[in-house]
């Protein structure tokens, strides 16, 4: 339990104005600060003139990439679906001409026949779930959520869902199981407005966070998978408890007991000064991790491994804020 002086203190770190993305956030979600409140409007307004947004529209090309025009997927993860993701993370719309050039580039090449979105180079013939979740929910967040090629990738979601109420990147390999992996389905439709959902996705959600919570968040194979109990951000396409907590609070179910594991995990990874540390970078080859690349890549972070993390802090606190509230 914090003390009343610990967390203005910490609530004073994330209103700070050198990263107004947290301000704004930090204002509007945890101070519960209207919209047509001063500093809520002086701090939407300052998200792409400094701190990270910034320094991430600083290197975009002239043609809404980053990285490459040919390639919008690779290098990972410095190239444009993975900056753009981030953006729409941060609080940036479509609105900014910047993010709207770099939206249209993926609903113009990535948008599929089956109504899911895959790389132009492709030759899956189905499109592939971390992908169709991923741009689902940022295109939303972005501003697409009337776009019909964004309507028609939430009902892909729902007729790829597997028997088990989960969701996999290989279906054809997946003999009807879903895997806490894909998370990126519900995590566009917790971005949706419900006015949006149709019968068919207000029951994919429930079967979704069901598959989740009978789970409990982590209880996958016969062993802990170590990088799930480490909290990241970008998290790109992987998993960690805090992003299974994130989307199930999200979207209504902050009241059941069985987040009870993930919140103490959470709550025990609270450090004395109020704050959470950013536990590690993707890829995570960490402890645990049992896996080798068998490509190169570049990792990318906001904040440093180890430190204090105001987004990690963030989205925490907006996490126990919703359980508080809703038990």
């Amino acid at each position: 339990m914090m003390s009343a002086s610990m967390e203005e203190s910490v609530l004073s770190w994330l209103t700070e104005s050198a990263q107004p993305a947290v301000r704004y956030r930090a204002l509007a979600g945890l101070l519960d600060r209207g919209g047509g409140d001063g500093e809520v409007r002086q701090a939407l307004s300052a998200i792409p003139e400094r701190g990270w947004v910034a320094q991430i529209l600083r290197d975009q090309r002239e043609d809404g990439s980053w990285e490459s025009r040919q390639d919008l997927y690779r290098p990972k993860y410095t190239a444009t679906i993975w900056k753009l993701i981030v953006l729409a993370d941060l609080g940036m719309t479509a609105r900014d001409d910047r993010v709207r050039k770099t939206c249209d580039l993926f609903l113009e090449e990535y948008s599929r026949p089956d109504g899911g979105f895959d790389t132009p180079s492709s030759d899956w013939s189905r499109s592939e779930h971390c992908l169709t979740g991923n741009l689902a929910r940022t295109l939303v967040a972005c501003g697409y959520a009337d776009d019909t090629r964004v309507r028609a990738s939430f009902d892909w979601l729902v007729e790829n869902q597997m028997e088990d109420g989960g969701w996999h990147c290989f279906y054809g390999e997946a003999f009807g199981r879903g895997t806490l992996d894909c998370w990126e389905g519900l995590s566009a439709f917790a971005a949706l407005p419900r006015a949006l959902w149709t019968r068919r996705m207000k029951r994919s959600v429930e079967r979704g966070v069901e598959f989740y919570l009978r789970k409990e968040l982590h209880k996958q194979g016969r062993r802990r998978y170590l990088p799930w109990y480490r909290f990241h951000y970008p998290v790109h396409y992987y998993y960690d408890i805090l992003v299974g907590l994130d989307v199930t609070t999200k979207l209504g179910y902050a009241d059941d007991r069985r987040l009870d594991f993930a919140l103490s995990l959470l709550r025990s990874k609270r450090r004395s000064d109020g704050t959470w540390a950013l536990d590690s970078v993707h890829p995570d080859l960490g402890v645990g991790a049992g896996y080798r690349l068998r490509r190169g890549v570049t990792p990318f972070a906001l904040e440093t491994k180890g430190e204090p993390s105001k987004w990690i802090t963030l989205t925490c606190l907006e996490v126990l804020k919703r359980v508080e509230e809703a038990r």
